[in-house]
């Protein structure tokens, strides 16, 4: 993948905020004692390694190129889908449907994102398998409930995979040369950058000034103060980095917004869905993160509209025409 100075510059500015938020918490872990402030120091230097660990795979993925960007994606797919299905459990009626899903469903999308098969990648999932998962499921004769298991594995399939394959989708996404060289890879990064920064800003602004929480019955550490303060934070950032993709600072502030709105969603619906299940978090593979869905559930939502507002941006053209 080609890589300009605006990449660099982006990928040096991620590595810088990291290195500075290790050596706070390094800061912080010899100043604070014992007690409830070190469980939450020692919770921030675990998120931070995790994050270290992330951005690396992430950026030597993006300096494969899209075809190992895609690869990354679609093992994130199934780790998350795999999460997903193991705390949603289905019956053993569903285990070739699920065989399907997995090593099926899952590649073929991913192999369309890559052949950049925008007609058919659009619609696999939502069609084609939404019609496939329940007729080979009901094939198996079991019909102990039926609906609720399939019903588990065609929202599985949308969130993990059909949603998530619409980040790497953005590498093959035609845009205007003036876009620039690397543009693609930006318009990635800018999407990454806004939804985890939203998060995070979320989180602060909620421990500093949340009063109101939005659902408590579903996540009582979403506040208002905090939903305002961090979509408004990461809204203003995106348009900050409006040099980095074809958008002017205003569209760079729209779509921003739209980012962290749907992100905000999808944590929410993340949130909720855990809630129901009795659990903290989906898995246990990212110390301090909790499991792949709880990194990428705001990504499951903001992925396909990002996307889809780019396209019908930027790609109305003839030869634009994916």
């Amino acid at each position: 993948m080609s890589i300009d100075d605006d990449l660099r510059f982006l990928l040096g500015g991620v590595l810088a905020l990291l290195t500075v938020a290790s050596l706070v918490s390094a800061i912080l872990r010899r100043r604070v004692g014992t007690g409830a402030a070190r469980a939450t120091v020692e919770n921030l230097v675990a998120r931070v390694n995790a994050w270290w660990v992330m951005v690396g795979v992430f950026c030597a993925a993006l300096l494969l190129g899209p075809i190992g960007t895609v690869v990354l994606y679609a093992l994130l797919s199934f780790l998350a889908l795999r999460e997903f299905i193991t705390l949603t459990p289905t019956g053993r009626g569903d285990h070739a449907t699920l065989f399907y899903s997995f090593f099926v469903v899952l590649p073929l999308q991913y192999a369309l994102v890559a052949a950049r098969w925008y007609g058919l990648f659009a619609i696999l999932i939502p069609v084609y398998a939404f019609l496939f998962v329940p007729a080979r499921s009901a094939l198996a004769g079991d019909t102990r409930h039926f609906l609720e298991r399939v019903a588990k594995i065609q929202w599985g399939l949308m969130i993990a995979v059909y949603c998530l394959s619409h980040a790497p989708a953005l590498l093959m996404l035609p845009l205007p040369a003036a876009a620039g060289e690397a543009a693609n890879a930006k318009l990635l990064l800018f999407l990454v950058i806004v939804v985890q920064l939203s998060d995070v800003f979320q989180y602060v602004w909620g421990k500093l000034l949340g009063r109101r929480p939005i659902a408590p019955q579903v996540s009582p550490s979403k506040t208002v103060e905090g939903f305002v303060g961090g979509v408004a934070t990461a809204t203003a950032i995106g348009a900050a980095l409006h040099w980095a993709t074809p958008f002017s600072p205003a569209q760079a502030a729209g779509f921003a917004l739209a980012i962290c709105l749907f992100g905000f969603a999808g944590g929410l619906v993340a949130s909720a869905i855990k809630r129901d299940r009795g659990i903290k978090d989906f898995g246990t593979i990212l110390a301090g993160h909790g499991g792949i869905l709880d990194r990428v559930d705001s990504l499951c939502f903001a992925a396909p509209l990002f996307f889809h507002l780019v396209r019908y941006t930027f790609g109305s053209g003839p030869a634009l025409s994916w």
